[in-house]
């Protein structure tokens, strides 16, 4: 079965404990628009433009002044891509589970302190078949296992068995809110974070604070009541700062970064965060 994802790389601690070979799969059910990685929101990749786009190599004449007439590529196979000096580039890589498999086993050695292989996004559960086939494949091969997911995929639970470590955002308590930003609701969220404590030893809920989204004090009272409910010690928050680390390449995906000022937080936000969650006996980390 293939796997479709647009990066992959080490990253220590992070993703999971220890250093860790990291696969972000393509692909995303939610349009939450601070992303970070735009060019794996669609399913099948995105075009995306370097410094220069030399139009001669578009067969299409979509290319004008630089930049894609992208209404024009959608009805084409992109041979463009294929030609480095074309400056246009498609996000989506395809592999086989199998050998993505075979080449995190020979990579093994990398895996220290605890490390292994890291599914992140885009969101996961987007290819959840090829998800499930590939973590089936690094549990027989001895590699552990973390996945970040933002939990809405209702079926997320039957992945349990085959997950070392589980993160799982949340960037909202009310659900309404969720789903007018984010494009989805925030119920299976809940619950699967709900049966995850249940069912598992470690789970990491992470929020990243958006100003004028969720990052007030009410905010944090309002996120910890949810969480006080539902969780036990089981279960560790993080507190993720908006950052506009990913805003330059929405133009080159062909898309227009919305957010503002606004959305920006610091440190003292984390701090209050921290406090009110210690403040419900909701234990807190950094990594």
């Amino acid at each position: 079965m293939k796997i479709n994802y647009f990066q992959r790389g080490f990253n220590f601690s992070q993703d999971g404990p220890g250093n860790r070979l990291v696969y972000h799969f393509q692909g995303c059910n939610l349009i939450c628009p601070w992303c970070a990685n735009p060019e794996g929101i669609s399913k099948d990749g995105t075009l995306m433009t370097g410094d220069r786009v030399n139009g001669t190599y578009c067969e299409k004449g979509a290319v004008n002044g630089g930049k894609i007439d992208r209404t024009i590529c959608r009805s084409c196979d992109k041979p463009c891509v294929k030609i480095p000096a074309s400056g246009i580039k498609l996000s989506c890589v395809s592999e086989e589970t199998e050998s993505i498999a075979d080449y995190a086993k020979s990579c093994e050695p990398m895996f220290f302190d605890g490390g292994g292989v890291t599914v992140t996004g885009g969101e996961p559960t987007v290819q959840f078949d090829a998800l499930t086939e590939l973590f089936m494949l690094l549990k027989e091969k001895g590699i552990n296992t973390a996945l970040e997911t933002n939990g809405t995929h209702p079926k997320l639970p039957g992945l349990f068995p085959l997950i070392d470590y589980l993160i799982i955002d949340c960037k909202h308590y009310d659900s309404e809110k969720h789903r007018e930003i984010c494009g989805a609701g925030n119920e299976t969220i809940l619950k699967n974070i709900e049966l995850a404590c249940e069912e598992r030893n470690r789970l990491l809920v992470r929020i990243p604070l958006i100003g004028g989204f969720n990052s007030s004090a009410d905010d944090a009272v309002r996120f910890a009541e949810t969480f006080e409910k539902i969780t036990n010690d089981k279960c560790g928050f993080e507190f993720l700062m908006y950052h506009e680390f990913g805003k330059n390449k929405y133009e080159r995906c062909g898309m227009t970064y919305t957010m503002t000022d606004e959305a920006k937080v610091g440190i003292e936000e984390v701090k209050l965060f921290t406090e009110i969650f210690n403040a419900h006996s909701l234990k807190t980390v950094r990594t």
